[in-house]
């Protein structure tokens, strides 16, 4: 087996994400062949290198077969695997899967108001595909908002706009150019949102910073897959949806400005 970075060989062998993967080594939670390991650079082979995570060794033999998990999230559960306010968790929504020993995990998030299309898998190296920046894979939903929103502000939202970034009023970023189209019209109109990133909230900031509140959000699609399961169903992925979504993340997907 070639020599990886550690992050990515702790979230292919199921453990977690990437992104946490790289907490734990920065926590020093990680040792190789005995020696903690802190730096987020270090490399490693699985099949030869003593790797323990939180004391405990990875095993290539024991490292389960990849799962993937599509999902209609309902409102009022939240995208992680253990929530330390005891509300309801997406992993709640499929205990009751087979998964053969596979510690599954949510690929991105929809926070706790939101509905929708989600995926989970062990697949470390795809999730980390899917949700990073760089590959521009899709992710498209339609939204509820309150009172109509002019011509004006839908098209600075589609060339893209400032938004405070991660919750730091003092830290702002730019949003990237998106997609969106009236779904239904109304009194608080339906409009279909595309996006190419994931930033926290982003949808519900991006609108509030053009002066309207976001009532709801469910996501109808990720990349290739579509929506086709009822709010709390939830299914395994087939080998060609799988493979779809590695296509994707291999697509920089250029998502303009445009109304259509």
């Amino acid at each position: 087996m070639p020599v990886e970075r550690l992050q990515k060989i702790i979230a292919n062998a199921g453990i977690t994400s990437r992104r946490k993967a790289e907490e734990l080594i920065a926590q020093g939670m990680v040792t190789v062949n005995g020696k903690v390991v802190t730096e987020l650079g270090t490399k490693a082979d699985f099949e030869h290198d003593h790797i323990k995570v939180n004391g405990k060794l990875l095993r290539s033999e024991t490292k389960p077969s990849p799962v993937y998990i599509a999902l209609n999230k309902p409102k009022g559960y939240v995208t992680t695997v253990s929530d330390p306010e005891k509300r309801p968790t997406v992993m709640q929504l499929i205990s009751h899967l087979t998964l053969h020993g596979a510690r599954v995990y949510p690929v991105g998030r929809l926070d706790f108001n939101s509905e929708g299309l989600l995926l989970l898998t062990n697949d470390g190296d795809l999730a980390n595909k899917l949700t990073h920046a760089s590959s521009h894979v899709e992710k498209t939903y339609i939204v509820k908002i309150a009172g109509n929103v002019t011509e004006e502000q839908l098209e600075h939202l589609r060339r893209g706009i400032s938004i405070e970034k991660e919750g730091r009023e003092s830290k702002r970023v730019r949003t990237a150019p998106a997609r969106i189209k009236m779904f239904r019209q109304g009194e608080n109109p339906w409009y279909e949102v595309t996006l190419i990133e994931g930033r926290n909230r982003q949808i519900r900031k991006m609108f509030e910073a053009a002066g309207h509140h976001v009532e709801k959000i469910r996501r109808i699609a990720y990349g290739p897959l579509k929506l086709d399961l009822t709010p709390g169903e939830s299914r395994a992925l087939t080998m060609k949806e799988v493979a779809m979504l590695r296509s994707a993340t291999k697509k920089k997907a250029a998502v303009s400005g445009s109304k259509n």
